[in-house]
């Protein structure tokens, strides 16, 4: 833990190339900006690849495939650009009112864990059993392969609710500018 403390944060030298004085004039309640990400709460960028095959039920039947589940909703949604890690909160209620759910009704979480604090404050907000986030561990464990992230946490989701058998998973991410998106899909 010791080393782990020493780490440098990655985040510095773009705040002193000048972002640290964007984000100030933004929020002048703050007098200064804590880079407290470092390589040791962050995921790594890693070479990764998935596919995931989705369609209709009547291609489905054609092509004698058996579904393991469907989309029950999908959301996007833009937060704050500045702070750029929040998305997951605002497009996960956005996602929960246009299905008509609760966060009760979700079984299972994977919040991409870009940084450990995304899926430790989504958590907190929404006051889950941290045992329900990232059940199987998380990008700082398994790698955060750009482009193929997204299929992965929906692939690791409907392995774990199958192990586990439960019906309900709700996939989340933050990407760039505070952009976010959130799927829940249910076995079938």
């Amino acid at each position: 833990m010791e080393d782990l403390a020493k780490l440098p944060a990655v985040f510095e030298k773009i705040g002193a190339a000048g972002y640290d004085q964007i984000v100030l004039r933004q929020y002048p309640q703050l007098d200064r900006i804590p880079h407290i990400h470092t390589g040791g709460n962050s995921s790594g960028i890693v070479d990764g690849a998935c596919a995931m095959l989705l369609g209709n039920a009547s291609y489905g039947q054609q092509q004698n495939l058996r579904p393991r589940a469907r989309i029950v909703g999908a959301a996007t949604c833009a937060d704050e650009p500045l702070l750029s890690l929040g998305g997951p909160l605002p497009v996960t209620e956005k996602l929960l009112k246009q299905t008509g759910m609760a966060i009760g009704d979700i079984d299972l979480f994977e919040v991409n864990e870009a940084f450990a604090v995304v899926p430790m404050r989504y958590g907190r907000h929404f006051g889950i059993d941290p045992a329900r986030i990232n059940p199987v561990g998380g990008a700082i464990a398994l790698g955060h392969p750009l482009g193929a992230t997204g299929a992965i946490l929906l692939g690791t989701v409907l392995d774990e609710l199958e192990r586990q058998g439960l019906a309900t998973g709700l996939v989340t991410l933050c990407a760039a500018a505070g952009q976010s998106t959130a799927v829940v899909i249910e076995r079938v």
